[in-house]
């Protein structure tokens, strides 16, 4: 797991040396326009980012603070949730920017890597005739990657590993080669040297120069993210030496510019990057192959990583239901296909827009300094809360003080690219917005009946033998937690048109909990034998294989005696003979156009319905489609608002206006409260979720107003 774990989460931090130190270069005005004073500041700018960043904030505090061994700031707010509504806003906003960066890592490394077979004196005249070839070449390795991911990350790992376990030692060797001429740089430990050139007059790019320093930073919070993937441990045990090799690299690459600065092979040259030109061309050679290697890998590592976002953010309610698999027996390994898909096609769109990795650079990192922003004000409340309040304010301004410098050199990006991934994270914002909002405004519609209310007609629909079985169990999907009540829907579900009679009806609920692996259910059958409350609850890394798991519950209540015996004579497509046979049905709720709700209300609930059409049913989600399970479409009353009366008048005088007609300071008798209106104790709901409210269908019992029965058929007079 030690190799799976350098396969996974070190690919982005091991490419940084790629073209930091390029990126420095060119900022400065090349390699002629450096001296000690300049590399020296960079080295102890890097190296200092590197230990307070991703070394203190993330492997010492952020992975002591996991969810059940899942990181990730999703993982991460889920622990301090309780401690306030506002914290879903940078929550929301730091898993956004994140999963937009996603996007463009595979992009920008794998490109840069597969430019780097430019530089070999064989190939340039082929990539001179053919400039698409690059681009050519990225795209089929990105949709490569892409395939194998459903193989799972741990037989990806163990192939990266080992690959990546070569780079980071070539890293290291390569270094200490030319670390040998002059172990001087090593005065770039003192952080003086940083500080002072980042505010001196000889700093040609200003503050902009830490947006240099912030790409040997970018893996820190795919790293986090991944902990859940490969554990803990792994992360602790090799983390020490992935640090030794990229400070040995980096150390080596400003020992060769201190060395080259005035030489004028090097002075004149349009395009200078220190990691390849300081190996002899031989050793370059295997060097752009590990390179290429290297960029796959790191675009797996956000790949890896917005799986697992993804995944709690659906736990959340802030984006749909997916298709989840599990490849590996390996704990923590997931795949979405959705995710997976979108991710591959994103990521070919920004190739098409940006053509090469010099302007996808321009568009990279900028996301990710708002993630890490955001993770921070989330770990320092989680600490704060803790009880080391010192602790907190120390960690909060020590870290938000070094990436608001990240933050505001990355601005310096958006008119170049960074205005796409600012576009990017908008929309995966709104996605996480409105259907959190839209969630919520359907659940404050939700009404309940109390078992005094529904059993009942239940039971005299049980016996009632003149209606023939519509299954033998009608399962009913529903997202209320509460196993005392029946939700509205499914009663008059069940009366609707035709009675849907069964040997017994469910309704079932599934809660996905904070801890990974729970797996437990709870059942309530109101003293009876047809009519059965389920209560599931799974932990966000257990398949929702739905069916599995009623076919269990059937089975145990039926050895318990609490469900009648059921036997299928005829075949079934589960295969089940001492079980019925199941009908599903899930409610989907639509808004009516006479709704009365906000304009941002209308706009959530579209939006999580355009969504879900998009994303899937829950027919897939749960694993319903053998089972041929039955949608109906319900409405959603929100506030509704009742139309105006109409006024009957004489045939003869249609079409004349009339007297009132043409008074136009007569006040309109629809703005006028309508004694009648059954439908006015809806808008309640939304004001008081979860209560019993009656729903203006006729009410059913003697004196209990709120009880609620299906509609009496109207009477009808027989003709002689």
């Amino acid at each position: 797991m030690a190799i799976v774990a350098l396969g996974v989460v070190y690919g982005d931090i091991g490419t940084s040396p790629l073209y930091t130190a390029q990126t420095f270069l060119s900022g400065q005005g090349g390699i002629g326009s450096v001296d000690r004073e300049a590399v020296l500041g960079m080295l102890s700018l890097v190296f200092w980012s590197i230990t307070l960043i991703t070394t203190v904030k993330y492997v010492l505090i952020a992975m002591r603070i996991d969810n059940n061994g899942e990181g990730g700031i999703f993982a991460l707010y889920s622990l301090i949730r309780r401690h306030g509504a506002w914290l879903a806003i940078p929550a929301m906003l730091g898993g956004a920017a994140f999963l937009a960066d996603s996007v463009l890592t595979p992009a920008v490394s794998i490109s840069s890597a597969v430019e780097g077979l430019q530089t070999l004196p064989p190939l340039e005249q082929l990539f001179d005739d053919n400039p698409s070839l690059t681009l050519m070449i990225t795209v089929v390795i990105i949709v490569v990657l892409f395939a194998v991911q459903s193989r799972g990350t741990e037989s990806i790992g163990r192939v990266f590993g080992s690959i990546v376990l070569i780079w980071f030692s070539f890293l290291a060797i390569v270094g200490l080669t030319n670390l040998s001429n002059d172990w001087s740089v090593f005065e770039a430990l003192n952080p003086v040297y940083g500080i002072q050139f980042l505010f001196s007059p000889h700093n040609a790019a200003g503050i902009a120069l830490m947006g240099t320093v912030f790409l040997s930073t970018t893996g820190a919070e795919a790293l986090y993210s991944d902990m859940g993937h490969v554990g803990r441990g792994n992360i602790y045990f090799t983390w020490p030496f992935i640090k030794v090799a990229l400070v040995l690299n980096y150390f080596g690459q400003g020992a060769w510019m201190l060395a080259n600065d005035r030489n004028p092979d090097y002075t004149t040259m349009r395009t200078l990057n220190p990691f390849f030109q300081m190996m002899t061309p031989n050793v370059r050679y295997l060097a752009v192959i590990l390179s290429v290697t290297a960029g796959v890998i790191a675009s797996q590592a956000l790949i890896t990583g917005a799986f697992t976002m993804v995944s709690e953010a659906t736990r959340l309610n802030w984006m749909p239901h997916l298709q989840v698999r599990y490849p590996a027996r390996t704990r923590g390994q997931l795949y979405i296909p959705v995710v997976n898909g979108v991710l591959c096609v994103s990521t070919l769109l920004v190739l098409a827009i940006f053509k090469d990795s010099e302007h996808i650079s321009a568009a990279y990192g900028l996301a990710l300094t708002v993630t890490m922003i955001t993770t921070t004000v989330l770990l320092g409340v989680y600490i704060w809360y803790s009880g080391r309040r010192f602790w907190a304010a120390v960690f909060v301004v020590l870290f938000l003080a070094i990436q608001t410098m990240f933050f505001v050199a990355s601005m310096a990006k958006f008119l170049h690219g960074g205005w796409f991934t600012c576009l990017l994270t908008c929309a995966i914002l709104f996605v996480m917005v409105t259907w959190d909002q839209g969630t919520k405004l359907e659940r404050a519609q939700r009404s309940h009946m109390q078992p005094k209310d529904f059993l009942p007609a239940l039971d005299k629909l049980h016996g009632d033998f003149r209606i023939p079985y519509f299954a033998d169990n009608i399962v009913y999907l529903t997202s209320d937690p509460e196993t005392k009540r029946l939700d509205t829907d499914i009663f008059f579900s069940i009366f609707a048109d035709h009675p849907k009679r069964a040997r017994a009806w469910w309704a079932v609920s599934v809660e996905t909990t904070d801890e990974p692996f729970t797996r437990e259910y709870s059942v309530e059958r109101f003293e009876t034998n047809y009519i059965y409350r389920v209560r599931m609850r799974l932990g966000f890394k257990v398949s929702q294989s739905i069916p599995a798991y009623i076919h269990q519950i059937m089975h145990d209540l039926s050895k318990s005696g609490e469900l009648p015996k059921q036997k299928s004579i005829y075949p079934k497509v589960d295969a089940d003979p001492d079980i019925g046979t199941i009908r599903y049905v899930l409610i989907h709720k639509a808004l009516m156009p006479e709704s009365k709700v906000s304009a941002w209300g209308a706009l959530s609930l579209q939006a999580k319905y355009t969504i879900r059409r998009v994303a899937g049913s829950p027919v897939k989600w749960f694993g319903l489609a053998p089972y041929n399970p039955l949608v109906e479409v319900q409405p959603l009353f929100v506030s509704t608002r009742r139309p105006p009366r109409l006024k009957r008048i004489e045939p003869s005088m249609a079409g004349r206006p009339t007297a009132e007609s043409m008074r136009i300071d007569k006040a309109d008798p629809a703005a006028v409260p309508d004694p009648m209106d059954t439908t006015s104790g809806l808008g309640r709901l939304v004001h008081a979720p979860e209560a019993s409210v009656p729903t203006g269908r006729p009410v059913a019992g003697k004196g209990d107003k709120n009880a609620v029965r299906p509609p009496r058929p109207a009477a009808r007079k027989s003709r002689l």
